[in-house]
């Protein structure tokens, strides 16, 4: 596109920053506390900022206290534990789902327990272990959120 006037110029590089800053406001911002030696919790960053988000990495020195200030239930315990909006992500949860706690109000957070195989941050040469998302509400029961892989 040749533009050939100066104010022509002008209009298209405001219309270029406004839109470029549009997108950098949607960006979801998130904390993610993890052990400075898990490689996994690196991967599962990359896999998130891959996917839109802004990542606050805290590297941590006691994980079990922070999964307890956050009100992770041991049940749901992975290896590093998010906070967006005040709600909790445990493990390797997909984006799509970190997105979708973002937008529901009976959730105080979700989890992948353990570390499947095949989850984000958690690939290994092709290998897919079935896995759930789990959602804990504020009455304090767990919900299925989703189930990996999809069908």
């Amino acid at each position: 596109m040749k533009v050939k006037s100066k104010g022509a110029r002008l209009a298209v590089l405001a219309a270029l920053f406004v839109a470029s800053t549009a997108q950098a406001a949607d960006a979801l911002t998130i904390d993610v506390h993890r052990d400075a030696n898990c490689g996994c919790c690196k991967k599962w960053i990359s896999h998130l900022e891959a996917n839109g988000f802004q990542v606050i990495d805290h590297v941590e020195h006691d994980m079990t206290s922070v999964k307890q200030r956050l009100g992770v239930a041991p049940r749901l315990a992975s290896c590093h534990t998010a906070v967006i909006d005040g709600k909790f992500v445990e493990g390797h949860v997909p984006a799509a789902q970190v997105i979708e706690l973002s937008k529901r109000n009976d959730l105080v957070g979700i989890a992948v327990p353990g570390m499947p195989a095949g989850s984000p941050g958690m690939e290994a040469g092709g290998t897919q272990h079935a896995y759930q998302v789990t959602g804990l509400t504020k009455a304090g029961t767990d919900q299925v959120i989703a189930d990996y892989p999809t069908k």
